[in-house]
């Protein structure tokens, strides 16, 4: 029962389905159970189903193989991508760790005692998972231990998270929106003007949040959740159940009228579903050049942005671009955020100096994909001053300098 009631709440969770008016969706890949998540990992594409566990595509969704050795429970609710870790959140097995994209899995449950998992979340270097009963938890190790960091959440239900900078947001199931500032170390309610209390999906652009509600719709926050408006003008169904960004465009999925698109902030949105013969969309995700959408009834589907989106910027078109960007917040403490984008697929540094030139942390040592990326340096240990910023790819170096303020 406990299975079913989790699984009836994650048919109301989902968040938005694509429709389109001059183009047509395409069915790209089918698959017998409901695609419940999504996530993308450089030329990989992932989705979790119910019932059917993970399945991968290296080919846009035109070819998918199942990938479960190891997956002990097939219900993956949520997939996150962090370096070249892979993870898979279950509805009662718990947290699952693959470092081959998927080619095998393992447990990755010490310290998590809530094995039904409905989110998750990459923060810099650390993991957060959303439990059923038992709040969240936090993993500095990829999932090697779990702690609980539940302290200011008045709802232990999750139900999905945000990260933006340095702060992080959980939805819950009845007492709706958190905000964390500190990693998750204390929680404090961000809920004012936020009406239908279930918060099921979060979308970030910029200095913009938005939030979905159980039939309430979409709401808009520019001060990180002290206050909510109503977004939804031209929004023709409010059961929304995932949210895709690509730039500063916003993409609904609704779980019965497909597909809707904002390109104001959601000021206003516009039906995008033309094709879509299933509306029924639990899950979306921008990848390349495409929006996909996972069907709860089964199925994958794939649109162009270009059709939906006539000022789109395509990733292709980042590739000319080599850039650090200055960290957010600064002065910062105890932690930041660092952005960069890639002209170009390579292997890439990113390091931290102190003032002497001494190497503090590697925030960054890997192969990584053109377009734009970030990090989290955490100096919680380290004393006030200016710190440098160290970005290297493919025989190009740039730096940036950051002041630690205590």
């Amino acid at each position: 029962m406990k299975l079913l009631n989790l699984f009836i709440i994650s048919i109301i969770i989902g968040c938005f389905s694509p429709k389109l008016v001059n183009a047509q969706w395409s069915q790209i890949g089918s698959a017998d159970t409901s695609v419940v998540s999504f996530a993308v990992s450089g030329t990989n594409l992932f989705a979790g189903t119910y019932g059917g566990g993970v399945h991968l595509s290296t080919n846009d969704g035109i070819s998918w193989t199942t990938i479960n050795a190891g997956l002990t429970n097939p219900n993956i609710f949520a997939i996150a991508v962090s370096g070249t870790n892979l993870f898979a959140a279950s509805y009662g097995g718990g947290v699952f760790l693959s470092t081959n994209n998927g080619a095998s899995w393992t447990e990755a449950n010490n310290g998590l005692p809530d094995h039904y998992i409905l989110a998750l979340a990459v923060s810099g270097t650390n993991l957060l998972a959303g439990t059923a009963q038992d709040g969240v938890f936090l993993s500095t190790n990829n999932g090697t231990n779990w702690n609980q960091l539940n302290i200011g959440l008045t709802c232990r239900r999750i139900r999905a998270f945000a990260v933006r900078g340095i702060y992080v947001f959980v939805g819950t199931a009845d007492s709706g929106a958190f905000l964390s500032s500190n990693q998750g170390a204390s929680w404090s309610a961000a809920n004012s003007g936020l009406t239908n209390s279930p918060v099921s999906c979060f979308a970030v652009i910029g200095t913009s949040l938005f939030a979905q509600t159980q039939d309430g719709g979409v709401f808009l926050s520019t001060n990180n959740g002290t206050n909510w408006t109503l977004a939804n003008i031209g929004l023709e169904n409010t059961y929304v159940s995932d949210f895709a960004v690509s730039g500063t465009n916003l993409f609904a999925a609704t779980f019965y009228n497909g597909v809707y698109l904002s390109t104001n902030s959601g000021t206003t949105w516009s039906a995008v579903s033309a094709g879509l013969t299933d509306q029924h969309v639990d899950r979306i995700v921008v990848k390349g050049n495409n929006l996909f959408a996972g069907n709860y009834n089964g199925g994958v589907w794939r649109r162009p942005l270009s059709e939906m989106i006539s000022s789109v910027v395509l990733p292709n078109a980042l590739t000319r671009t080599f850039k650090l960007d200055q960290n957010y917040p600064n002065p910062f403490n105890p932690s930041t955020e660092i952005s960069f984008v890639l002209a170009e697929r390579g292997v890439v540094q990113l390091e931290v100096f102190n003032m002497l030139g001494r190497k503090i942390q590697t925030l960054v040592n890997q192969t990584m994909d053109a377009g734009q990326h970030s990090a989290r340096f955490d100096a919680w240990n380290l004393p006030s001053g200016v710190y440098t910023a160290q970005l290297s790819a493919n025989n190009t170096r740039c730096e940036m300098k950051m002041i630690l303020s205590k």
